[in-house]
């Protein structure tokens, strides 16, 4: 079986990031309500949660100490510290998946996505992008969940962030949140429209008959 087959066997890992506002977390839920089969991978973090998050659904909220420790142990498939706060993914999860033929969704940072890509694994990236910086910071501001300082810094590394754009496959600008939301459908219905994939299926069910 060639390696494209193989990947499609195994699933396909939809990577997507974003400057934090950008609007990345409403956009994949309303993908995961339009895709009752695709999986979101929850990360891991050391950050609090906010108003309105439930560990275990949003993220897996752990210490700084715990998301040490299971670096130590090999837990993380990816990790990288933003905001001085940890964000990783487990490889347990990933490989589950990969076990199951489960398509999986991916909410990490441009640094979490770039070790994916120098571990090799076959991944679709999609990157989400505000339309300005000024509606960014109007964004970031009116979460009221900040203080001005987490504002400043989170927009200052968004100008980092913004330039590892051109690594991804994809790049939606999300300017009106609708317009966004059939883009990201789109990329998915399009991968799942692939010949190699399609093919597999079809001849699973052709043998079946």
């Amino acid at each position: 079986m060639s390696s494209e087959n193989a990947s499609c066997a195994a699933g396909t890992l939809y990577v997507v990031s974003a400057p934090s506002g950008a609007g990345k977390t409403t956009l994949c839920r309303g993908l995961l309500q339009q895709f009752p089969d695709l999986s979101l991978s929850v990360s891991y973090t050391s950050r609090p949660s906010r108003p309105g998050e439930r560990d275990g659904h949003d993220y897996h909220f752990v210490s700084a100490a715990c998301f040490e420790r299971m670096i130590d142990e090999g837990a993380f498939v990816e990790w990288a510290r933003v905001h001085d706060n940890y964000y990783g993914t487990s490889l347990a999860v990933l490989r589950q998946a990969s076990a199951a033929g489960q398509d999986l969704l991916l909410e990490i940072d441009v640094q979490g996505a770039e070790q994916l890509r120098l571990a090799g694994l076959p991944l679709v990236s999609i990157f989400i992008a505000p339309p300005s910086l000024a509606e960014l910071r109007r964004r970031l501001e009116g979460r009221a969940s900040d203080s001005a300082t987490v504002v400043a810094l989170r927009l200052e590394n968004a100008r980092t962030e913004m330039a590892a754009a051109e690594r991804y496959d994809y790049l939606i600008v999300n300017d009106t949140l609708a317009q966004a939301q059939l883009q990201l459908q789109a990329i998915v219905l399009a991968q799942r429209c692939r010949s190699p994939r399609v093919l597999a299926q079809w001849r699973k069910r052709w043998l079946q008959e």
